[in-house]
């Protein structure tokens, strides 16, 4: 094979983060993050325009990045095409992904996933790449504007490849070694590795977590007119899906899609079991909402309506923001934040640079398989 298992004589005292705890902001307070005011960069990758909820991340001690990435070049040039495999090392082992247009094709620790939009995925510390994503040829100014969905519409999936991610700090702060480049990449045989190691810093119970947006735990379910929630203004039933990710994610953060169905249109697949248990709501230390179509309405502890609209993003601290009104055809992501993630430490930046430099000696455990469908994976989270 073209890949082989070593390991530095580091390794033992780079096992755990050893910096500064981290801390959510407690006292009250209410960051906006406007689209109208986005800078998409290409920050990691030439294929791809990264677009950072800047202010709730300052706002919130930079405990907690969201960003949108936009696939925005094409995948047959030299410069673009896919990734290499790597790994990423965020505080608490998490990495939120959710598609929200067109296709990809990820490579987890030798399984392909082929996923679309509305499609979940929780994970972190596992050797994977991006093998295959859609683009619409638009130029970057249409390609920007094209719509998303957490539904897997015909229309959404033929766009250019975008998702959304979250990491637990900045993803310039924590180890992102790359484990095998893309010039020592074997299609033949590298595809088929699952490794594994011991640099992670997760929960217990923590895992490897993907939640297709038509699976049974994913359907939509009425809220409640009764829960405290129930009193959104809106011209049709809201209806709600719970991403799964609380106990995936070592309990450090709860997911939701808030969604109302074009008029006249059923769009969201809905469940007939019951109204949507939001119980888990109230558990939020730190609550983001990001607007992934349509328009929300919130009003902050001093009475101020604040309208958000396409794209645009709310962090707040606990009781300081209640959402009131929801527009017609409207998805919104709603991320919470939970007191486990101040049990965490930030990587130091001498140990950052040291696990980044080491690269694939980190690998401690590799194994082929010859059908990609079996055998059951490696990676740490699995095991």
């Amino acid at each position: 094979m073209n890949v082989h298992a070593a390991v530095d004589s580091r390794w033992s005292r780079l096992a755990r983060p050893s910096g500064e705890p981290i801390r959510l902001n407690h006292q009250r307070f209410v960051a906006i993050d406007r689209h109208r005011d986005a800078k998409y960069e290409a920050t990691y990758r030439p294929q791809a325009l990264y677009n950072r909820a800047d202010e709730g991340f300052h706002a919130n001690h930079e405990a907690f990045l969201l960003h949108e990435v936009s696939t925005n070049l094409p995948i047959y040039r030299e410069d673009t095409g896919p990734t290499d495999f790597h790994l990423h090392l965020p505080p608490g082992g998490f990495q939120l992904v959710m598609v929200t247009s067109g296709v990809f094709t990820f490579d987890y620790d030798g399984r392909f996933h082929h996923v679309g939009p509305g499609t979940v995925m929780l994970q972190s510390a596992i050797v994977h790449r991006q093998l295959f994503y859609t683009w619409s040829g638009l130029s970057t100014e249409e390609n920007l504007r094209t719509p998303q969905s957490v539904v897997p519409e015909p229309m959404v999936m033929g766009y250019s490849a975008k998702f959304l991610e979250a990491f637990i700090t900045d993803p310039t702060s924590f180890p992102n070694p790359t484990i095998v480049g893309p010039d020592q990449i074997n299609e033949a045989e590298t595809p088929q590795m699952a490794w594994s190691h011991l640099l992670h810093d997760r929960p217990a119970g923590a895992g490897f977590w993907l939640q297709d947006p038509l699976a049974l735990d994913a359907l939509y379910r009425p809220l409640a007119t009764t829960s405290a929630e129930g009193s959104i203004h809106s011209t049709g039933p809201v209806h709600v899906r719970d991403m799964g990710i609380e106990a995936p994610s070592g309990h450090l953060v709860t997911g939701h899609i808030i969604a109302i169905d074009p008029k006249g249109h059923a769009l969201l697949p809905r469940s007939s079991s019951g109204a949507a248990d939001v119980t888990s709501f109230s558990k939020a230390e730190v609550v983001i909402y990001r607007v992934i179509r349509g328009s929300a309405e919130f009003r902050d502890g001093e009475g101020k309506v604040i309208e958000l609209a396409t794209g645009d993003v709310v962090t707040a601290s606990r009781d300081a923001l209640q959402f009131i009104g929801i527009g017609d055809d409207t998805q919104i992501l709603r991320l919470g934040l939970l007191n486990g993630m101040e049990h965490l430490c930030q990587w130091t930046p001498t140990q950052r640079d040291e696990i980044d430099g080491l690269a694939g000696q980190i690998i401690t455990r590799q194994e082929v398989r010859p059908l990609r469908t079996e055998g059951r994976p490696i990676g740490y989270l699995y095991e």
